[in-house]
Formats: C-alpha cells, structure tokens, sequence
C-alpha cells in the first residue's frame, strides 16, 4: 500500500526571497526562515521521524551525540516527501544562485538528556565533491527547538574559509586548533519553532547544543549541492558502492536535480 501524499493545500507555498534576504544569507553564511512547514506537515514528519528513530537503521548505533540515519529517502516513503520538498529545494536554489541537486538527506536525533554537544564544525570537507559553485543545507525542525534542546549556533562569515580540514565532531577544541582566529569572531545561536528551517553554506562553522530537556528533538537536513557538482573519488557512505568515476558529474537517480 503506497502512503498517501501530503495535499498542496496543506504545504506552505515557497515566496520569493528578498534581495536583502540572499545578501544577508550570502554575506553570513546562514538563513532563518519561519513557518517553512505547515501544522501539518510538521504532524507527518515529525510522527514519520519517530518511527524511522526505531525502526531504520543508523550509522553508527553507539554514537551518543545524536541517531544519524543517511538516505531516508530511499526507505520511508514518507519522509521521502520531506527530502523531496519542493518548497525547500526552491529556496536552496535561491539562496544558491544555481540549479541544484539533493546531495544526500539525513535526520539528526538527539534523544533526551543525550549530555553531548555537536561540537563545531564545517560540513564541505566531509564531502567527496569537486567542482560545485555551492552547497548548503536545510536544517528543518520537526518539533520547537530551543537552546535547551539542540538549537545550532553559526559563526557568521567563516563560510569564508575553504581551507580546512574535517574536523572532530566530539573535540570542542579540534576547530579552534585548525583556524585560531575563529574562537574571538561572534556566534549567533538560532532557537526554531517547529515547522522552521535554517539554510546554512556548507562551508559555514556550525555547533548544535546537548538536548537538556525530557523530549526528543527531531531534526531533518536535506543538503543541496550545485547540479554540476563532481565526484572527486574521495570516500564516503553515500557514494562508496556507486562505482563513480573520479570527475563525473553526480548522477541524477542516486542524487535528483530540482525541481523534479
């Protein structure tokens, strides 16, 4: 039995952003857009997010900081509705200023009380890619999340910097050895309502809080990639059974351009 998709009178319609809007998510690296999710999409998705947390499996199932479960997609059909948004897709390529793909989805759950930060980081350098003029990923909250709960803090402008290296996830000090300069730059933490979205460069440094409270705190990226990003061989989960050839272009039935 196929799930019944979500009706477009319960979507929220994508606007078009403001030349300010762009500028400002271009000069710092991050967006926050409210109410990207209607009441009842958040309802869905959020209800769909807690059963994936039992039932799907994640990558690494001892990891305390948070479930990470890659390529929801390609196994929930509901959720799959979410990564293929065409709301979020259309903002991406207006933030981007290219046509873009799905790079790949994940959810990102921190169960309650998890007493683990996601320690600051750049998400690029993980990334087997080449040749793409941008990326940047869609933080939806799928319930409200405050500090207390998970929120995630930007240091505005240091997408700047391309030049670093993959950084320890659980090592608050690993980013600070890599480019001391950004330690004294300003931090801006972004507390969400369900149904919020912020898009965040994939270069922009980024920490997520410990959940403190009695609740889970659902969370879904999509991360979007410009549509004529290459492989550049480099390992990866969501390519290393692919067969991909260094410099080919990513392919469209593993990571679908936009709009569909």
């Amino acid at each position: 039995m196929q799930a019944q998709l979500i009706g477009e009178s319960t979507r929220v319609a994508p606007r078009t952003l403001t030349e300010n809007e762009v500028a400002g998510y271009r000069d710092n690296g991050f967006i926050h857009l409210r109410g990207v999710l209607s009441p009842e999409e958040v309802e869905r998705y959020r209800s769909a997010a807690a059963r994936a947390y039992d039932e799907i499996s994640s990558l690494d199932a001892d990891n305390q900081m948070f479930r990470q479960i890659v390529q929801v997609w390609k196994s929930d059909v509901t959720l799959r509705e979410l990564t293929l948004h065409p709301g979020l897709a259309d903002y991406a390529a207006q933030l981007a200023g290219t046509d873009v793909r799905l790079w790949h989805d994940q959810l990102l759950i921190k169960k309650p009380h998890n007493h683990t930060a996601t320690e600051f980081h750049q998400d690029s350098p993980y990334w087997p890619h080449t040749g793409g003029r941008h990326q940047l990923s869609a933080w939806v909250a799928l319930v409200d999340v405050p500090v207390e709960r998970g929120c995630m803090t930007f240091i505005p402008g240091s997408h700047q910097r391309n030049d670093l290296r993959a950084i320890d996830l659980t090592d608050a000090h690993d980013m600070f050895a890599a480019a001391p300069d950004l330690a004294y730059e300003q931090r801006v933490t972004v507390p969400l309502r369900a149904g919020d979205c912020t898009f965040h460069n994939g270069y922009l440094a980024h920490t997520a809080n410990p959940n403190d409270t009695d609740e889970f705190r659902y969370a879904m990226v999509n991360i979007y990639v410009d549509a004529e990003t290459r492989f550049s061989g480099a390992r990866h989960v969501c390519t290393d059974d692919l067969d991909l050839t260094v410099g080919q272009v990513l392919p469209d039935d593993e990571f679908p351009r936009f709009p569909q």
